[in-house]
């Protein structure tokens, strides 16, 4: 096994900042997303390209691929989500209920819904195959930045400019509880696999762990310079890894409630941002992409 942060690939196949990545279940490809309106699909062992879907006609903000593996869903600047085949790339629904860009999309656990979000301030739940709304939620005041489904389908976790995290009901859209444990714009949010905590980052610096039932805070990870711009917990639970503006990842340890690992990789140049993390679901490796167009694979224990 190698070390933890050993480099194992580098992807340089795209002409502007990564902003999102989504690994294949079976932790064989990956699948970034870019403001050059692409989603690039590779060999994560290789970095040999796949496919490339060019169907967006602005930035490529969010990228979630299916649960069961068949489908990857994009996000974008031009107001659409695309949900489209894996293996062939062909667009199979085109969601246009936003009014605005989307910023985040999440899937289901049984892969028949997704959750978007948008600078049009809500989370918007629809139906897969027919592109149909569900629900809307319309309870945060400014753009909803990233939202997470909660493994048992049941909860939806949304974080928004507006400082807070809100949790509601998937099926109902009824809030549940709002966290306040931010103070300034939270950017990002995750939940843990076993679906008990909620690990949130954003403008002040901080990680966030809190209980998923009742929004009690657990704990603030304070090692990040800048702004946290994404989150992803490990599969076995234990661990989150946080990217920031300050051009590190950094990998915490949800039971000592510390650092146990920084990835310095990105910081080469001037301002590369780190915007994007994705943890592999065999636990193995971390993605993270930055302002500088890659994405760098590297080895986690």
């Amino acid at each position: 096994m190698p070390t933890p942060g050993t480099m194992l690939t580098i992807y340089h196949g795209h002409a502007e900042r990564v902003s999102a990545i989504a690994w294949s279940p079976d932790s064989t490809r990956i699948a970034p997303g870019s403001w050059d309106k692409t989603v690039q699909i590779w060999q994560a062992s290789s970095g040999n390209i796949v496919l490339t879907y060019r169907n967006h006609s602005g930035r490529v903000n969010s990228v979630a691929w299916s649960p069961d593996g068949k489908r990857i869903a994009s996000g974008s600047r031009d107001g659409t989500v695309h949900v489209w085949d894996a293996a062939s790339g062909s667009t199979i629904t085109t969601y246009c209920g936003h009014s605005s860009f989307v910023l985040s999309v999440a899937w289901s656990p049984d892969s028949t819904r997704i959750a978007s979000s948008s600078w049009d301030t809500t989370v918007q739940v629809w139906d897969v195959t027919s592109g149909n709304a569900i629900t809307t939620y319309r309870g945060h005041s400014e753009k909803v930045t990233a939202v997470a489904w909660s493994p048992d389908g049941k909860g939806i976790a949304s974080s928004s400019e507006d400082h807070t995290v809100y949790l509601w009901d998937a099926f109902t859209g009824n809030l549940l509880f709002t966290y306040h444990g931010h103070h300034r714009p939270v950017l990002a949010v995750a939940w843990s696999p076993a679906g008990t905590h909620v690990a949130s980052g954003g403008g002040d610096e901080t990680v966030q762990v809190w209980h998923a039932a009742t929004g009690n805070h657990i704990c603030t990870y304070r090692g990040h310079l800048w702004s946290v711009n994404t989150l992803a917990w490990s599969p076995n639970n234990r661990y989150i890894a946080s990217g920031s503006d300050d051009m590190t990842v950094k990998v915490w340890d949800t039971i000592t409630q510390s650092n146990i690992f920084t990835y310095y990789g990105h910081a080469v140049g001037i301002a590369n941002f780190v915007e994007a993390v994705a943890w592999s679901p065999d636990g193995t490796r971390i993605a993270s992409g930055n302002d500088d167009w890659q994405v760098h694979v590297w080895a986690v224990s």
